[in-house]
């Protein structure tokens, strides 16, 4: 049997890139500051113009990941406290139930912070355009692994990279988070080799030193080379993103007239618990939005009690690594049956959606332009070695700005820099970029 990891190295305060323990501020503690450092990030307000479910919707009220995310962090919170308060006795004396409230919701609003233009969609366009040119003489040079994580693309290690090598601290701590707030946020803490059929991971081989770092600070339990097992509060994290895409889903298919509130409401009262629940408001001539969010609030609270209860029971093997599951899955049965029929839905009846078919369509050829120019240049910059480059090479790595490798770079590293410019684009910019290289003279960005 696996030792249990310990609270009082899980919930250190020590912070990546600033290795140094400093004082609390008055009024916020080091896990606030976290949560601070996360919103006012130019690449979370960049994830209001970036696709959750359906791209470049036309109606307001639809999910972007920005309030997608918001959402999720707000019942990651709620969460945090409410095992935090199972857990008092257990806590190190410089962290109380809100700490973890708060660590929780900081990973929930930085989930989707690598997410690329488009959503799921943009992820498969760049995996696939790198599997398409995997014989390509630019990408010769890569090692197995390396091609391997251009292929496989995923946006919850873009995510990691972000937050620990991108955003405000250039190559030098990113965001400088504490310890337990990236360890929360690694929903798979391993490398592309362990992410299976599904292609799960939440580490590129650019950030391996930091996985292994994380993990020895916070005393993880090594389960391989470059393979540990999750933070204890990453199954919370998890837990409130399943909530959100299992109610908001469906609301956003009624918004957009995909579903009817008659064909959600079976759904909503399974996650309810309640089959009989009964509002004046569902017999009056409400719309469709004022009738959901009766059931919403109710919904949401019956499966964050589902979740504590199984964390609970789920305790000791959690704690050991052991834990194999999913939270909401494990726990009431009718909570589990009804995100079990929400899924099967959205997979049938919201996914398919013609209008959103076209424009995910259209994402791959805007993503592919994206990145024949990006790598091209990319490739002409290492092979030219500092030398005079075309003109088109020049300009374009001229857009890169901060992002443009130097030309003594490997190429692995050069490419995921193009791929983080690229992956942290908006979807409107990234439109209007791809018409502007594509040759689409006298396009406008957006409003």
């Amino acid at each position: 049997m696996a030792e249990a990891m310990q609270w009082s190295r899980l919930l250190t305060t020590k912070r990546y890139g600033h290795e140094s323990l400093i004082p609390e501020e008055v009024g916020r503690s080091h896990f606030h500051k976290d949560n601070d450092r996360i919103v006012f990030s130019s690449a979370f307000r960049r994830l209001g113009r970036k696709t959750q479910v359906h791209p470049l919707a036309l109606n307001d009220h639809i999910h972007t990941r920005l309030t997608h995310s918001i959402e999720v962090g707000s019942l990651g919170r709620s969460l945090g406290i409410r095992v935090g308060e199972l857990l008092a006795d257990e806590l190190p004396a410089w962290v109380t139930p809100h700490d973890l409230g708060t660590i929780v919701q900081s990973a929930c609003l930085a989930h989707d912070i690598g997410n690329p233009p488009f959503g799921h969609a943009g992820e498969y366009a760049i995996r696939d355009w790198f599997r398409r040119h995997a014989t390509d003489p630019r990408f010769a040079s890569l090692t197995a692994l390396q091609l391997a994580d251009l292929q496989t693309f995923e946006g919850n290690a873009q995510g990691f990279r972000v937050v620990t090598r991108i955003e405000n601290n250039l190559f030098d701590g990113g965001l400088r988070l504490t310890y337990p707030t990236l360890g929360t946020l690694l929903k798979y803490p391993w490398t592309v080799e362990r992410g299976g059929h599904k292609g799960k991971f939440s580490v590129f081989q650019t950030e391996v030193e930091i996985l292994n770092a994380l993990g020895d600070e916070l005393g993880l339990i090594q389960l391989g080379e470059n393979h540990w097992s999750r933070h204890p509060l990453t199954w919370l994290m998890e837990a409130a993103d399943d909530i959100c895409y299992a109610i908001l889903d469906l609301e956003d298919a009624i918004e957009l007239q995909i579903l009817t509130f008659d064909e959600v409401k079976p759904i909503l009262l399974q996650l309810c618990g309640d089959l009989n629940f009964d509002d004046a408001i569902f017999n009056s001539q409400a719309s469709a939005r004022r009738k959901i969010s009766a059931l919403r609030g109710k919904a949401m609270e019956n499966m964050v009690n589902s979740a504590v209860q199984t964390y609970h029971q789920q305790y000791a093997a959690i704690m050991e690594g052991r834990f194999q599951g999913e939270l909401l899955g494990e726990g009431d049965p009718m909570v589990a049956e009804g995100l079990s029929t929400a899924k099967r839905i959205a997979r049938e009846r919201v996914f398919p959606n013609n209008r959103k078919a076209e424009l995910e369509v259209g994402a791959y050829t805007t993503l592919g332009v994206l990145l024949d120019a990006f790598c091209d240049a990319v490739f002409e910059s290492h092979q030219q070695q500092g030398q005079a480059l075309g003109y088109r090479t020049e300009k374009i790595m001229t857009l890169l700005g901060i992002h443009a490798p130097p030309a003594h770079w490997p190429l692995y590293d050069s490419y995921m820099r193009a791929v983080d410019f690229i992956g942290g684009m908006t979807d409107t910019y990234a439109t209007y970029l791809a018409r502007q290289i594509g040759g689409g003279v006298g396009q406008h960005l957006p409003g």
